[in-house]
């Protein structure tokens, strides 16, 4: 630590390498060790946490003991999220060099909230929005916006179709989403002064995709009622079952009836980068607004979410305030990007860097095959896990997700409910993969998501042979039982 004089924060360049140098290796270790890791780690930690609890220190730590409990101790006692393992809710996988373009990011420090602060650099990133729009298949009228996630974006979303659509008068205003869309929608919604009376949840058909008769109904009723619908959010792939919403007819409603139509992609918006795939995502071009994820598609670490809106200057106007006397001048040629203009951050860091290098090391090529590939092992999988017997495929994936439960002659609901929930204890406990569920309509659900690069045939095998094998344990005790009554 530097030791010349107390308010001297600046590290020599050996002590620099060293600390860089110990921490790579830790890092390096970690990755390679990650295989063989438990799917999931002992996060039943309220003793730990309470220990954990300490006022700030006057005095420095050495960098080796701060490593060791990291690495050894805390890091452990968690989701094995980027783990080849992960099954569980919507995984992460944190490509490498994302986290190379972070540690550039955060020790050059480059200030990009404004375009003239780092003009080339920022250009990077709008080069990266610029991969994300052709994926997509939006129009060059395109702008978008890094986020921290699907979350950021879905909020900006709704306040750019509400900026278009209602101006000032909001209160009058009500969207429409299906019962299956993530809770993102609907607390975006609020923080976008809509609120819960004024959001419509759609009901869904047995694929849990939304009705288009009911989003109809539900139309013309508010506008009878003197109020003015003004946005339709649909999924491109739901968290529970990855029901892909009918995109293609509610683009064509939305057209029809003169609504915003913001399609909620961040879990499956990017099987649309892979062209024999696209059929699955039909219509999806069509989105007013699409939110993505980075970090869940495009394999990169948490913290990467990213918003395209079809009509660029809409998503300027949303965040148009009158310009302050020590900033810059806006760039007088629309031609280049500024975040500060699409979006509420000023000081923010560098996200797109890790999108940028992340493609750029790999290629689009590369990219593209990885994303076909978890399709692909879902569809096998899922294919074989609904012939162990006792299993119901309740949602065969639309895209890379599916759900199913566990019965026999005789069971009831909630015993179904319970023996599906000890099915994923049972699963996750053997440490080779991790699943979770969700409960629909009272029903509890078993779920297997794979979005993570590292998850390849090898785990997916794993996966089948551990659901099977459980399956008839759990069975064999239930079904005993159930003739026993």
């Amino acid at each position: 630590m530097p030791s010349s004089d107390l308010a001297n924060l600046e590290f020599t360049r050996d002590e620099m390498r060293e600390l860089s140098t110990a921490t790579v290796a830790r890092v390096i270790d970690h990755i390679v060790s990650l295989p063989a890791q438990p799917s999931c780690g002992d996060v039943r930690a309220e003793d730990l946490c309470r220990s954990l609890r300490e006022p700030a220190p006057d005095a420095p730590a050495e960098m080796s003991g701060l490593l060791d409990r990291l690495f050894d101790e805390w890091i452990p006692r968690s989701f094995n999220a980027p783990g080849p393992g992960y099954l569980a809710f919507i995984p992460g996988g944190g490509l490498f060099p994302a986290a190379l373009a972070d540690f550039i990011s955060d020790t050059t420090n480059r200030y990009t909230g404004v375009w003239q602060a780092a003009p080339a650099l920022v250009q990077l990133e709008a080069n990266a929005l610029d991969w994300l729009r052709d994926w997509m298949e939006f129009p060059p009228t395109t702008r978008g916006l890094f986020t921290t996630g699907g979350s950021m974006a879905n909020f900006n979303a709704i306040l750019c179709a509400r900026e278009r659509c209602l101006g000032r008068d909001v209160r009058p205003g009500v969207m429409y989403t299906s019962t299956q869309a993530h809770h993102s929608i609907a607390k975006s919604a609020k923080l976008a002064g809509v609120f819960s009376d004024r959001v419509r949840n759609v009901s869904v058909d047995r694929e849990f995709r939304m009705r288009l008769d009911e989003l109809a109904a539900a139309v013309d009723a508010d506008r009878r009622a003197g109020l003015k619908p003004f946005l339709v959010v649909s999924s491109a792939g739901t968290t529970n079952t990855g029901a892909v919403d009918p995109l293609n007819e509610i683009a064509d409603f939305c057209a029809r009836e003169r609504l915003w139509h913001h399609v909620d992609g961040a879990y499956g918006a990017f099987f649309h980068a892979v062209p024999r795939l696209r059929p699955l995502l039909a219509g999806l071009p069509r989105a007013d607004s699409l939110t993505l994820d980075p970090h869940k598609g495009l394999f990169l670490p948490y913290g990467t979410g990213a918003l395209l809106v079809r009509d660029g200057a809409a998503l300027r106007a949303a965040h148009d305030v009158p310009h302050a006397g020590y900033l810059p001048d806006v760039p007088a040629d629309d031609a280049f990007y500024d975040p500060s203009l699409h979006g509420p951050d000023l000081s923010r860091g560098f996200p797109g860097l890790r999108v940028w290098l992340s493609v750029k090391l790999f290629g689009a090529a590369k990219l593209r095959a990885a994303i076909a590939e978890k399709r692909d092992l879902a569809v096998d999988a899922a294919a074989r896990i609904a012939r162990v017997p006792g299993i119901v495929m309740d949602a065969p994936p639309q895209l890379s997700l599916f759900a199913f439960h566990l019965t026999w002659p005789g069971a009831t609901l909630d015993d179904e409910n319970a023996a599906t929930r000890t099915l994923l204890d049972r699963v996750t406990a053997r440490g080779r993969v991790m699943l979770t569920g969700c409960t629909v309509d009272g029903r509890f659900l078993g779920r297997v998501c794979i979005v993570s690069f590292r998850t390849r045939q090898d785990r997916m095998d794993n996966c089948v042979d551990d659901v099977a094998a459980e399956a008839a344990e759990i069975l064999a005790v239930s079904s005993a039982g159930t003739s026993g009554r």
